[in-house]
């Protein structure tokens, strides 16, 4: 109930924080272009402390675009690294447990994917895509995802953007704890949603589903993004990762995750190019 409490504190000052920009910055970042050729955008967000505690946080991503009449090639990727104290039990004098604090890595994550869609009319398009995510502590050490899809754009304008993507795919994943990997048909969703709310921010949301008969992964982000001039914006993040299984090997593992469901959120600074 807090952590809800608290990414909607978040949404709601960031976007008081909208309405007090410039109103240049609010036109030069409204309704966001789909412009023909290559585009993308860098984000980038740390936290760190020192003294009585230590921690850094880091995450990071990059989203390239290519779009023109016949095709629509997609790529993007992202890191996420933390490190703190935690407290460790070892063996003290006499071999009784004492517990210590160590300085060690808390999260350590990171994803590619890409797409290539065939525009086959304003409304329609077939696309291939694949997905690699590795995760330290997860459930799943990697998970590896290649699919055709049929892509359909339920509604385009000025201020809106939703489209979905449907179809079988393959999923090469290994469990965190196994040394062997396994392979499994899929069957892939996605929803893409984009919605401008003032001249210079809008919010977008990405669904994500792979479903297996061993595992259903669920992911869903979203993000309120405030434009500040033609290049820089502010963007706040909520990522929630879903997993219907785990395996038991997982308990056998001490760095494996045991909990179906991840929750991420993040503040970064956009850079568009």
């Amino acid at each position: 109930m807090r952590s809800r409490s608290a990414v909607t504190l978040f949404f709601t000052l960031l976007l008081g924080a909208a309405q007090c920009l410039p109103a240049q910055a609010a036109a030069s970042g409204s309704g966001k272009a789909h412009k023909k050729g290559w585009s993308g955008s860098g984000q980038l967000g740390l936290a760190a402390t020192t003294g009585n505690t230590r921690s850094q946080n880091l995450n990071a991503g990059l989203d390239l675009k290519f779009l023109s009449d016949r095709w629509i090639y997609h790529f993007d990727a992202s890191a996420l690294r933390s490190r703190g104290e935690t407290s460790v039990s070892t063996p003290g004098p006499g071999g009784t447990p004492i517990n210590v604090n160590q300085y060690r890595v808390t999260a350590n994550r990171y994803t590619v994917g890409g797409s290539a869609g065939l525009v086959l009319d304003p409304a329609n398009r077939l696309v291939s895509t694949m997905r690699y995510d590795h995760d330290s502590f997860s459930s799943y050490r990697y998970q590896a995802a290649i699919a055709v899809n049929w892509g359909h754009v339920l509604l385009k304008n000025q201020s809106t953007d939703l489209d979905f993507e449907l179809g079988p795919g393959f999923k090469r994943y290994r469990v965190a704890g196994s040394t062997t990997s396994h392979t499994a048909a899929i069957g892939r969703g996605a929803i893409n949603y984009s919605q401008q709310l003032t001249g210079n921010t809008r919010i977008e949301n990405h669904l994500l589903i792979e479903a297996a008969g061993f595992d259903t992964f669920a992911e869903n982000t979203t993000s309120l993004v405030v434009q500040m001039n033609k290049r820089l914006a502010l963007k706040l993040g909520y990522q929630i990762r879903h997993n219907t299984k785990l395996n038991n090997v997982l308990l056998l593992n001490p760095n494996g995750g045991t909990a179906k469901t991840d929750t991420l959120l993040t503040t970064n600074v956009v850079y568009d190019f």
